[in-house]
């Protein structure tokens, strides 16, 4: 019965062509991504125009603030899409590291005192949450540097199951070694 089933779906995926339509899904994607990519580009560099222009007399401190912050939060973003293009998963640590850095952003430009105080402890919570993630995330098991569980699951699993039915025929095998 299994193998019948297995053979259909292998019949299924071979009229398909699953890996095919998989490449050019994949194609089309980083191509977004490069989109995405090259307008946050000329997004910062119309930042730092704008910027530069904001440090002309009179000097307006919250102003230059939030624009060198906007413009540190635009380069990470623009390091999650790039290190999304490398390895093609999204980094943990930068997605968190943008998220405190446009939190702490809005509490510098907005100023603390101005803020309700029941926003400020929500705040509190919020980031107290992302850095404990940012410590956690040190623990986690690699998985994307050419480690794939599944893969190693279902490996130990046909071992286990070559292993049955060897024992099952008389034979013993050791998989040990592997």
């Amino acid at each position: 019965m299994y193998k019948s089933l297995n053979n259909s779906s292998t019949r299924r995926y071979s009229w398909l062509k699953i890996e095919g339509i998989v490449q050019v899904l994949e194609l089309i994607q980083d191509g977004i991504i490069i989109c995405l990519c090259l307008g946050l580009f000329c997004f910062m560099v119309l930042q730092l125009y704008s910027m530069i222009l904001s440090l002309l007399p009179p000097l307006q401190f919250h102003v230059v603030t939030a624009d060198i912050l906007s413009l540190l939060i635009w380069v990470e973003l623009f390091r999650l899409l790039i290190i999304y293009l490398k390895e093609q998963r999204i980094s943990i640590g930068v997605a968190v590291e943008v998220a405190i850095v446009s939190v702490l952003r809005e509490f510098i430009v907005r100023g603390v005192l101005e803020i309700p105080w029941m926003q400020v402890l929500a705040t509190c919570a919020f980031l107290l949450v992302l850095g404990v993630l940012m410590v956690i995330r040190v623990w986690l098991p690699p998985t994307f540097e050419g480690i794939d569980p599944e893969e190693a699951v279902s490996h130990r699993h046909k071992q286990r199951s070559t292993a049955k039915n060897a024992e099952s025929n008389g034979n013993h095998v050791d998989f040990s070694k592997n």
